[in-house]
């Protein structure tokens, strides 16, 4: 998959319920409500199947991009220690 590599599932998993995650789940159920306003239906009593289904949709991609995030934000740092560890003379600690 080339969203997300085998090599990321050493890491942890994020929480279930993280920013990502709430922040599209409620986008995706506003934007259930703001069609069921654009369409002059009633806004909360219509299409409830609707609203489930992009509110969740929402938490999934947001669990998924914030998996994706921690993924590259690890990968930097791995990166940025091993080109430390292998050129430890532009990063000497000063003494004074």
């Amino acid at each position: 998959m080339v969203f997300l590599p085998d090599e990321s599932r050493s890491l942890p998993p994020p929480p279930l319920l993280n920013k990502g995650s709430v922040w599209l789940g409620f986008a995706g159920w506003i934007s259930a409500l703001l069609d069921n306003a654009f369409n002059r239906r009633p806004i909360f009593g219509a299409g409830i199947h609707r609203q489930v289904l992009l509110a969740t949709l929402g938490c999934v991609v947001g669990y998924h991009l914030v998996k994706r995030a921690e993924y590259v934000h690890a990968k930097v740092d791995r990166e940025l220690c091993e080109y430390i560890r292998q050129h430890p003379e532009d990063f000497r600690r000063s003494t004074g």
